[in-house]
């Protein structure tokens, strides 16, 4: 099993959200309450500070990324740092705010909103599509693990407060058909499910916060194999790196005694683990 490394040593307090962009072969990744995108490349590490809690991204084009911030979706430009609203996302409800958020296959992008406070049910998911941002999901606590099966047919979702994580079958066009049901039932075991990524032979890589690891199951619901981490409260995994073989996974130091976890809030860096898909593009 290979041995996680320290990615980046920059602590953050709630880390989320890592995409590896496939154009620019470059990571990027947010401390959400302290309201940064971050990156590094090999002249060193970058950051961009926002007004406002930022949380998850999609790739638009070489050069811009779509953030799902506090109040809407924007459209970022990496060398300016500047900001074009793209549609606005609870923007009137002072209660909530983003979370964990992917671009679909079919061009899409799926975001998670929740309370400031983690309230119980303040959040909901929804999916933007074409101009178009619709609710999927309703009365969500922390909405994450949203991410894509290859095939382009099933979605999965979790709300980590219910320790669930569910699958939704797709249309032609990324929509939702029927009610989602349940894949893996982690209430018994009190595993809690966070963010997660789907690699190319439809595993499920999936953070489990409070538990110092990586997980892997099968498409199946099967338990595969866990890499642990020298932090105890793993955020989000991403593929990323040369043949997409690295598996980048961000972590928080939130609520933490200082000192208590060196590692914690640190972006980490596995490889050879198993190779991912390439994250897809946002279509505006």
């Amino acid at each position: 099993m290979s041995a996680a490394a320290i990615f980046d040593d920059r602590a953050c307090t709630l880390g989320e959200g890592p995409l590896w962009h496939p154009v620019r072969g470059q990571l990027f990744w947010f401390d959400i309450t302290g309201r940064k995108l971050l990156s590094r490349t090999e002249d060193g590490p970058l950051e961009w500070q926002f007004d406002r809690h930022v949380s998850a991204a999609g790739w638009i084009d070489g050069e811009t990324l779509l953030i799902a911030t506090q109040t809407d979706l924007t459209r970022f430009d990496i060398a300016t740092g500047s900001s074009r609203q793209i549609v606005l996302l609870e923007a009137d409800n002072p209660v909530t705010r983003s979370n964990d958020g992917r671009a679909d296959p079919k061009g899409g992008f799926w975001i998670g909103t929740m309370g400031i406070n983690c309230e119980s049910g303040a959040g909901a998911l929804y999916r933007y599509y074409r101009g178009e941002i619709r609710q999927l999901r309703a009365q969500v606590t922390i909405p994450n693990a949203t991410c894509f099966a290859p095939d382009g047919k099933t979605a999965y979702f979790a709300d980590t407060a219910e320790n669930l994580i569910w699958r939704y079958a797709l249309d032609g066009e990324g929509w939702p058909i029927g009610e989602a049901e349940v894949f893996l039932d982690h209430r018994q075991s009190g595993i809690n499910p966070d963010g997660a990524v789907v690699d190319a032979e439809g595993n499920l890589w999936c953070a489990e916060w409070g538990g110092a690891r990586v997980a892997c199951y099968s498409a199946e619901g099967a338990f595969l194999k866990a890499v642990p981490l020298s932090a105890s409260q793993p955020t989000c995994p991403a593929f990323g790196g040369d043949e997409l073989a690295t598996l980048f996974v961000t972590s928080a130091a939130q609520d933490l005694a200082e000192g208590a976890e060196p590692d914690a809030g640190c972006t980490f860096a596995i490889p050879s683990l198993a190779r991912g898909q390439k994250e897809y593009r946002v279509i505006l």
